[in-house]
């Protein structure tokens, strides 16, 4: 079997059609359909099973549909990976990220990148959890990831930075005129939660820290994304919490920012399947070098979720 058929075999199951993936590849649909039967030859059986409109996977090419989808992949990011190193035009890096790295940190490098580095072009891919970052990077999906330290990982994991998360209210709540504030003052309050708030320890991160702090949040409204429930905080739906290059930075300064007492902050990491060179290297010095916290002294990255560190432990708040 060779990476042509694979790319041939993906494409027709894509398209569900072999006229249609034909035309797409820029072959004849007999060349097309050889390709295929040389392909099943070589598995050992059939792959597709061809119906009077379209197509449909067997139990055969169902199981070797994602193994392919990877060699393919793995393929195309080698020679992104290759092209990249070289600064050749046209090269490509594919960069996976939480959403609000994507929102609060990546704007300002992405457009760094693109004076120093005009050649090589960046692909984000933008993902709600750390977990599904790690996917995208095992799959191939991405030649690095940027957020959290990742939880289950066995490929480099490099800090660049560090992130404060912070609380968020709107301007006419009892607290506005304060800086910092600490959780169990908080205990009156409504939250707005976020599908994207992580799990530490088996536990969601404020019922943890709310736990430690003598009350359980009670929950106003829940959201998918982090920028939408800073927006319903500075609306007044109830507290949220944050990074704070997030609201500081793409959402608005239209919401009071409060920090924890003690503060919670957490790694912000790259991490891949392979050692960084290349533009993967420079990509991640520049993160490193201009990202949102710049020149502070952090900690080695703990894995998973926010800083387990003992000063920084935002459930221990």
């Amino acid at each position: 079997m060779s990476l042509r058929q694979m790319e041939y075999f993906i494409t027709v199951v894509e398209q569900r059609s072999f006229t249609r993936a034909a035309e797409l590849l820029h072959v004849t649909q007999p060349a097309l359909s050889h390709q295929i039967k040389a392909l099943e030859k070589s598995v050992g059986g059939p792959l597709l099973e061809r119906l009077p409109r379209g197509i449909r996977l067997t139990q055969m090419g169902r199981a070797y549909l994602p193994h392919a989808e990877l060699a393919v992949r793995s393929a195309a990011r080698a020679r992104r990976a290759a092209r990249a190193a070289a600064g050749a035009e046209g090269g490509e890096l594919h960069i996976a990220a939480v959403h609000s790295v994507a929102v609060g940190v990546l704007p300002d490098v992405f457009a760094r990148w693109r004076r120093a580095h005009p050649g090589v072009a960046l692909v984000l891919h933008e993902y709600g959890t750390t977990e599904a970052l790690e996917e995208a990077v095992a799959r191939g999906t991405a030649d690095l990831a940027v957020g959290p330290p990742p939880l289950h990982w066995q490929g480099p994991v490099v800090q660049v930075d560090e992130e404060e998360i912070v609380l968020v209210v709107p301007f006419d709540d009892r607290l506005a005129g304060r800086t910092s504030v600490r959780l169990e003052e908080l205990a009156d309050h409504s939250w707005v939660r976020c599908a994207m708030e992580p799990v530490v320890e088996g536990q969601a991160f404020l019922d943890r820290a709310c736990n430690r702090a003598g009350f359980g949040p009670r929950t106003a409204v829940r959201t998918q994304h982090t920028s939408t429930a800073v927006r319903m905080a500075a609306a007044g739906v109830g507290v949220a919490i944050a990074p704070s290059h997030v609201v500081r930075g793409a959402v608005g300064e239209d919401c009071v920012v409060l920090s924890a007492d003690p503060p919670w902050r957490r790694a912000l990491t790259v991490f891949s399947r392979v050692e960084l060179t290349g533009a993967a290297a420079a990509f991640a010095e520049l993160l490193r070098s201009t990202g949102p916290y710049a020149g502070r002294a952090v900690d080695p990255p703990p894995r998973g979720g926010y800083a387990a560190c003992a000063d920084h432990d935002p459930a221990a708040a």
